[in-house]
């Protein structure tokens, strides 16, 4: 049986677990095939705290843009000297960031979807392929909370992009739960979330949002398309 064939009675067996013991069940099911990628946001702290916390034997790792905010980094030195454990960077390859510049310019991305998509193509989406090798599980911090793009999404899916199954441990929780999570457990955050930002990704392309707005309207926030990069392409796929 493949891994997507799985999934039902995988859901079965997570059905009535709580966070930690989901997360645990699933490295215990697939042993050394679990990687957890992190945004360092909100949702991802939450899940953070339960790897690191309960020492399970989970790869935390983060993309490295090269254009993340300074806060961003500055947590991600704070959460590794809280728990004494280490997130690991993945890189867009020098060569391709190189060859991206010279092509559309240092800030090509605002001038058309077109070339921020090939930005996040080549700063996030190829870093995330390498990540994702020889895993089986990918962990995602996604909650349908977060806009209308991920409402369809459920706790186990086959991603067809990368070939792995995606779990989203926290994908039905509220906001509201999630910062008590943090609270409950003191748990460090970005400091930006307290001027605004809710989601936080590169710096040039990331503003507080307005009364009213949804979470994620700072993000992409000169266009009026879906807000994703192509991280997530399983949603794009049931669209199209």
């Amino acid at each position: 049986m493949n891994s997507k064939n799985q999934i039902p009675s995988l859901l079965e067996e997570l059905a009535d677990l709580s966070l930690s013991e989901a997360l645990a069940w699933v490295a215990k099911r697939f042993p050394g095939k679990v990687a957890f990628s992190t945004a360092l946001g909100q949702e991802d702290q939450v899940i953070t705290h339960a790897i690191f916390s309960d020492q399970l034997p989970i790869i935390i790792f983060s993309l490295d843009t090269g254009r993340l905010f300074q806060e961003t980094y500055t947590l991600w030195a704070d959460t590794e000297y809280k728990y004494k454990r280490k997130i690991e960077p993945f890189f867009p390859q020098a060569s391709d960031v190189e060859s991206l510049v010279a092509k559309q310019g240092i800030n090509g991305f605002y001038d058309s979807v077109d070339n921020r998509k090939a930005c996040c193509q080549v700063r996030k989406v190829l870093p995330l392929t390498r990540a994702l090798q020889g895993v089986d599980v990918w962990v995602t911090g996604l909650r349908s909370g977060q806009s209308a793009n991920r409402s369809s999404f459920s706790l186990l899916e086959w991603d067809e992009a990368f070939q792995v199954i995606k779990f989203n441990p926290i994908i039905n929780w509220s906001y509201d739960e999630m910062i008590a999570y943090l609270q409950d457990n003191a748990v460090p955050y970005n400091q930006l979330h307290d001027q605004g930002y809710v989601s936080i990704g590169c710096a040039p392309c990331t503003r507080a949002i307005l009364p009213g707005e949804e979470p994620r309207a700072g993000r992409w926030w000169w266009e009026q398309t879906q807000k994703e990069c192509g991280l997530h392409a399983n949603y794009l796929n049931k669209q199209n």
